[in-house]
């Protein structure tokens, strides 16, 4: 079968490298001529399971009733390309360059309309992929996988994942962005080839997947999950967590983290910004006209400078939440929101004001202390409370002009890059 091939290879070969060099396509005889569904699959010498997982995806395929493609992401060192294009899936052989860079590598060459992830080491029953194709046909545009939902057997994923890892990551991750996933780190999932797209995915290693689930809902995707078989490596297979050594799992989880975090960085200073902003200002506004005693209690110009420091913080908090949001907005409805809040002319014009109110109420102070012989009195008065709302008022008027510009200059660059 093999040799009948040559002549397909060479063209497909000639297509890939004219994409990029270190890329080779390869084409079985039998190719699916018009796929609604590519099954695409990083493997990195899986020879052991390959062949099985190529033809369970087979029979998944026709249960399902849905033309489609299979086609394998190999890297390996072993004869996994040659094992999974004579069980008739096309290969692209690429470089080892991580499990997120193989997905990158692959968008160019699927021609399906929608996609199906997953691993080639028939953990996952791909018997079993009719579920997604139906959610995909009924409108959504992703679709997770679910091994809580469905079934996984014993000794097929360690106690630490199955206890501890895999629940603790997905509800930080369910509380960050205020999803209801149930298993983030399922490697099976489908998505649409367009919102696949528009994704724009850039993580080169682990993290992808959690960047595609976290993707998704800031893109508001329709999104659903169903259930999957999670099955035990197969007898002679050692699973690649197990092959990097015992500190793998935990470099996985902490990259995938890090990658929750740094897509979700409002959720750690929008809010808590919001907050010491409304402590902070309570603090300082009513200490403006001197000291106030409550009880066994003095609030005193201390204290306002405390709430100075509060509001300040919170106030820079809020505008780094503000540009976060802008950053990651994929339906510009955050942009259009932020923009109301803060029009350019508007919101220079209230700066100005601001920091000339805050001046107003410092230059008081400077007079009296130039007046004193450059001292300080020991017994501060409100001319010393005011100044130091002055000089509040004075640091809210420039950062609120900085942020300004930002927010706007952010908003222009980010409809440009959707207009080009």
């Amino acid at each position: 079968m093999v040799g009948n091939t040559g002549t397909a290879h060479a063209k497909r070969e000639t297509a890939a490298e004219d994409l990029d060099p270190e890329i080779r396509l390869l084409v079985p005889e039998r190719d699916a001529g018009d796929p609604e569904l590519s099954i695409v699959i990083p493997a990195l010498d899986e020879e052991i399971t390959v062949g099985e997982f190529v033809d369970w995806c087979r029979q998944g395929l026709d249960a399902a009733d849905v033309a489609g493609e299979v086609l394998i992401v190999d890297s390996s060192a072993d004869r996994t390309s040659e094992i999974a294009l004579t069980h008739g899936a096309r290969v692209l052989r690429t470089p080892k360059r991580g499990l997120g860079r193989a997905y990158l590598d692959a968008l160019p060459y699927v021609r399906g309309r929608y996609i199906l992830m997953g691993d080639a080491d028939c953990t996952y029953d791909f018997r079993q992929l009719a579920p997604f194709v139906e959610k995909l046909r009924e409108g959504n545009e992703y679709v997770m996988g679910s091994r809580w939902r469905g079934s996984i057997e014993k000794g097929a994923m360690p106690l630490l994942h199955q206890y501890l890892g895999t629940p603790v990551t997905t509800w930080i991750l369910n509380v960050l962005y205020r999803s209801s996933f149930s298993d983030i780190h399922c490697g099976m999932r489908a998505i649409s080839k367009d919102a696949l797209v528009r994704m724009n995915l850039q993580s080169q290693s682990w993290e992808y997947a959690s960047e595609m689930v976290l993707k998704s809902v800031r893109m508001e995707l329709r999104t659903a999950e169903v259930p999957v078989r999670f099955l035990k490596d197969r007898e002679g297979r050692m699973s690649h967590h197990k092959r990097a050594g015992w500190f793998a799992p935990w470099k996985a989880a902490w990259i995938n983290l890090r990658a929750m975090f740094v897509n979700g960085a409002d959720f750690f200073v929008l809010r808590p910004g919001i907050v010491l902003l409304a402590i902070g200002l309570l603090i300082t506004l009513p200490l403006s006209f001197g000291s106030i005693t409550m009880g066994p209690v003095t609030l005193s110009l201390y204290w306002m400078l405390g709430g100075l420091t509060l509001t300040v913080v919170g106030l820079q908090y809020l505008y780094f939440g503000a540009l976060a949001q802008v950053l990651y907005d994929y339906t510009g409805r955050a942009t259009t929101r932020w923009l109301a809040l803060f029009p350019y002319n508007r919101a220079v014009a209230g700066s100005a004001l601001a920091f000339v109110l805050g001046l107003g109420l410092t230059v008081p102070l400077i007079v009296d202390y130039v007046s004193s012989g450059l001292a300080l009195p020991n017994d501060p008065g409100p001319i010393h409370h005011l100044a130091v709302t002055g000089l509040l008022a004075m640091i809210i008027g420039f950062t609120t002009f900085a942020f300004t510009l930002i927010l706007h200059a952010a908003a222009l660059t980010k409809r440009f890059g959707r207009d080009g």
